[in-house]
């Protein structure tokens, strides 16, 4: 293959075999691994059929409530990317687009910093945030607002990017629109595609966060799964597989939006 080139259909086939095969090797794992019956080396469907049976909402009671404080803290968090970052970025490429880099800066660099470092920081910060707005699991939405940027933040760069927002927003102001008016029915409608993408991102990266939850003391689905894991590992691994399946869904559901895009 020539440098500059596109690879063939064999080689693009190759590649994704072999991503495939390293990304379904554990996950077929963990789907057999709830089915086990115990380390006698058979399957059963009761680790599944006890989740719905009577009196498991007793008994995964704390499980079920971080499911729920997961899902609290998704939206929280998608509305903080629609209210502070959504603005923001419009405000930014129509008025002030010399300020492109900086902002694309600023929402790039949580990215480059580990969790346990961006923990660190964040600690003093909520100690003040508790003073506040009191210690409710919902307040660490203000910090994954801070972890999805980046991901957010390309999403809707590149819808914005692909349409042209400038001439839209002057047409609508000479014809009279305040600005209220052209962002809700002239910019948010050709935005759609990457506001919904960059909430479907948000959403799977709230599910799948661990390490903030962990070192402020919250209980989310990730803190839930390690402690419930400790004493009924095939519960935590059915609950994983959830979160699997549903993040699965949206990236699908991106990857729709994205093929949308292309053919409009």
């Amino acid at each position: 293959m020539k440098l500059g080139t596109e690879p063939s259909a064999v080689t693009r086939w190759i590649i994704l075999g072999v991503v495939g095969i390293i990304f379904a090797i554990p996950i077929v794992a963990l789907i057999q691994f709830s089915f086990r019956d115990g380390l006698g080396g058979g399957y059963t469907l009761d680790h599944w059929t006890g989740l719905f049976g009577e009196g498991a909402a007793r008994t995964y009671r704390g499980l079920f409530q971080a499911v729920g404080n997961s899902v609290l803290l998704a939206v929280v968090t998608v509305a903080i990317v629609l209210v502070v970052l959504l603005p923001t970025m419009i405000l930014v490429h129509i008025q002030f687009p010399k300020l492109k880099r900086v902002l694309e800066f600023i929402c790039i660099v949580p990215i480059t910093v580990p969790a346990i470092v961006l923990v660190v920081g964040l600690a003093p910060v909520y100690s003040v945030v508790v003073k506040i707005f009191g210690s409710g699991v919902w307040t660490l939405a203000f910090a994954y607002g801070i972890t999805v940027l980046p991901y957010a933040y390309r999403a809707i760069q590149a819808n914005l990017e692909a349409v042209p927002v400038v001439t839209l927003s002057e047409a609508a102001r000479s014809l009279g629109a305040n600005w209220a008016t052209v962002l809700w029915r002239v910019l948010l409608p050709i935005l759609r595609r990457g506001v919904l993408a960059a909430a479907f991102i948000s959403v799977a990266v709230v599910l799948g966060e661990f390490t903030i939850a962990s070192l402020l003391n919250r209980v989310n689905l990730q803190t839930a799964l390690l402690q419930v894991g400790q004493s009924d590992p095939w519960v935590a691994a059915i609950f994983a597989l959830l979160a699997l399946t549903f993040a699965f869904v949206l990236l699908l559901l991106i990857g729709r939006l994205a093929r949308n895009r292309n053919n409009s």
